[in-house]
């Protein structure tokens, strides 16, 4: 009952094989491809793997790419699946005005940040909040209350939008990528360390919000492949979880295949 997790991005397709469709399932292979590289997948890294039992996706990356996926996975006889926000799964409840149109992969990751909060109990602790923030070419800071309610987040730009804003907004700031320090004295490190700082004064403020709400210290977990470098400069206590996409998708499955 092998399971395919995948998680479409911006910028890059990661992947992955589980033992099974459940969450703390045996990770058996898995990989990741710029987006320019997507057509190449059945003749490259999908080749020789086992062929899967299921499949579930996450894509933001648009419809043009999904098809394109898609074409790849006519290397196995599986009906692809691809999840669409609605008013509650996998134990989290959609708060946003219009369910459908919340980011596919932030629905997901709260799945998996919810998840994790869940085993938490099981092991005799209290249900508590929950903040998620993934890093990639936005930034995304989302809450959860200790009942697994969807509160509502942010959006923000990432380091790299950020930069390329103020390139093109700003004479003379193309300038190689520099460094987040204290006290920046060139303008390649003025300008990382005021994106860097702003993304992280972004997070710490919404952490503070959801701890005055809720009356508890939240779990906090951080993705994407900016992660490392945000949650080195932030204050509070962030685990970084580069699975917790595939974590959401697993639950996701799981509930779906129990139904």
């Amino acid at each position: 009952m092998s399971f395919l997790a995948i998680d479409i991005g911006n910028t890059r397709l990661k992947w992955a094989l589980y033992a099974s469709p459940q969450p703390g399932a045996t990770l058996l292979h898995h990989g990741a491809v710029f987006l320019e590289t997507i057509d190449d997948l059945a003749e490259t890294q999908w080749r020789d793997l086992p062929a899967p039992h299921s499949m579930l996706g996450c894509a933001v990356a648009g419809e043009a790419i999904r098809r394109r996926v898609e074409e790849q996975l006519e290397l196995w006889d599986i009906n692809p699946h691809w999840v669409v926000p609605t008013a509650s799964e996998a134990g989290v409840k959609n708060g946003y005005d219009h369910p459908t149109r919340l980011g596919a992969d932030r629905w997901v990751a709260l799945a998996g940040a919810r998840h994790r909060v869940l085993q938490e109990v099981a092991r005799g602790g209290t249900a508590r909040p929950a903040m998620v923030v993934m890093v990639g070419t936005a930034v995304t800071v989302d809450a959860l209350d200790p009942d697994g309610h969807f509160l509502g987040g942010l959006i923000l730009p990432g380091f790299g939008l950020m930069q390329r804003a103020l390139e093109m907004g700003t004479a003379g700031l193309k300038v190689p990528t520099g460094e987040v320090v204290d006290f920046p004295t060139n303008t390649s490190d003025a300008l990382m360390s005021g994106g860097a700082n702003a993304i992280a004064g972004a997070v710490e403020r919404q952490a503070r919000r959801l701890q005055a709400r809720t009356g508890q210290a939240p779990l906090l977990l951080m993705g994407g492949g900016g992660a490392p470098k945000l949650v080195a400069i932030t204050d509070l206590p962030f685990e970084t979880v580069e699975t917790l996409i595939f974590d959401g998708l697993l639950a996701m499955q799981s509930q779906r295949l129990a139904l």
